[in-house]
């Protein structure tokens, strides 16, 4: 009886000791998934950080971009929360406990990084990055005859657009526009549903925004040289799309302190202003001439900037006179504010260098409105992305409009030649960055 209790109790003393053995397997083997799962959690989870990393690390590319474009002097660039440290301007940008440190190198092309920090939600704090450095360059606003954000309407009588190469001594006369030389590069686009050709004759291509519409009436005509040549009307296959969307940047303001013009004589004439000097600087409140003689003219004789931050009114024969080799580059507007009107009648802008490079208006945000109704020829470049752009009246002459436009939107009235120079989608002097290449570091 003994034997047999002793070899019960051996029995289960081996049956607990293996039941304890299988349980310590069986919890080290959960213990061991868990981790697994723990792990696996963790790992989805700094996946998912990482990949939130990269609109972070965007977003700091942008305000890079925007701060560039602002401005490209060094002096400028500190603002805005951006720091000069040794040779680059550097920022902090959070964005809801996560945040971006980004760099500007400012050079001839500046060169971005930035590297964006996010929290891993099961970490306990810790943290992930990415890094990405970008490369820029500038391009020009004039890459078409004309722009706009919203609805162009090309009205009125004998409307033409088309282009020239004012460097390219095939594709112009000393440098200047000759119907013999014209080409098909005259395109007209819009990011908006609607393009009015009329009976324009648009030696080209057209667009619009995604799921917008060129009309064209009977006596319009939208192709290249050999499709006007043989008296086609309509649009010539392939010369119409619908897949414009392009942003225009706004225009920062150009400088805070200019000088006063005053009047001056040149060559024993008077001028109501003489603008001179090389990179000089002026700035005026308004501008309001009328009347006949040269004393309602402006003279530009040097290389100058002029900022006028009120309405801009010429009428009868006042007018600017650009002399051969000068430059001017006209802001009009502010950056908010009651809205600013620019009226460039009588004479208009007599630009005596014949280039459109030397004569640029650029509208401010508050400049709502710009209208060209002389009777002499516009040489130069308008870029006013938040204006409503009037062209009316015509020149006597084929030589109405020459260089390139962007607005908000366009009304075209009269008799109107316009022609775009191929030549300042190339000149990238003045226009705004753009990302060339991006790589991550």
């Amino acid at each position: 009886m003994k034997t047999i209790r002793r070899k019960l109790q051996s029995e289960q003393g081996t049956i607990l000791f293996v039941t304890l053995i299988a349980t310590a397997i069986i919890g080290a083997a959960l213990a061991s998934y868990l981790r697994l799962v723990a792990n696996q959690n963790y790992s989805v989870a700094r996946s998912q950080a990482w990949n939130r990393a990269m609109p972070v690390l965007e977003a700091g590319l942008e305000e890079a971009m925007a701060q560039i474009n602002k401005s490209a002097s060094a002096a400028s660039l500190v603002a805005n929360g951006w720091v000069l440290t040794g040779t680059n301007y550097v920022k902090q940008t959070a964005f809801d406990g996560e945040y971006a440190n980004v760099k500007i190198a400012l050079l001839a092309f500046p060169i971005l990084e930035s590297q964006g920090f996010t929290k891993v939600p099961l970490g306990n704090g810790d943290m992930v990055s990415r890094r990405v450095r970008a490369t820029t360059k500038r391009t020009s606003p004039f890459t078409k005859a004309m722009a706009a954000d919203g609805q162009i309407d090309l009205l009125g009588n004998n409307v033409t657009a088309d282009s020239f190469d004012s460097s390219n001594v095939l594709y112009s006369v000393g440098g200047l526009y000759h119907p013999s030389i014209r080409r098909a590069n005259g395109d007209i686009a819009t990011n908006g549903q609607l393009l009015n050709g009329g009976n324009a004759d648009v030696y080209g291509h057209v667009a619009t925004g995604p799921g917008g519409t060129s009309n064209f009436g009977s006596n319009g005509a939208v192709g290249d040289l050999a499709w006007h040549a043989a008296g086609n009307s309509g649009i010539q296959p392939g010369a119409a799309a619908d897949d414009m969307n392009v942003e225009f940047p706004p225009v920062p303001v150009p400088y805070t302190l200019g000088l006063p013009p005053i009047a001056g004589a040149v060559g024993g004439t008077n001028y109501a202003y003489v603008l001179s000097g090389t990179g000089a600087k002026y700035s005026m409140s308004s501008l309001s001439l009328s009347g006949s003689g040269s004393i309602k003219k402006i003279l530009v004789t040097g290389d100058v900037s002029l900022h006028v931050t009120g309405n801009v009114s010429l009428s009868g024969q006042a007018g600017f006179i650009i002399a051969p080799g000068a430059r001017l580059r006209m802001y009009v507007g502010t950056l908010s504010g009651p809205p600013v009107s620019a009226s460039l009648g009588g004479s208009g802008v007599v630009n005596g260098t014949g280039n459109a490079a030397n004569f640029s208006y650029s509208g401010l945000p508050s400049n709502t409105s710009v209208s060209f109704s002389g009777n002499a020829a516009f040489v130069g470049t308008i870029y006013a992305p938040s204006a409503a752009l009037h062209l009316g009246g015509g020149g006597s002459t084929t030589y109405d409009f020459v260089g390139a436009s962007v607005s908000k939107t366009v009304q075209m009235n009269g008799h109107f030649n316009f022609h775009y120079d191929e030549n300042l989608g190339k000149a990238t002097s003045d226009g705004y960055y753009v990302v060339t290449s991006w790589n991550e570091l």
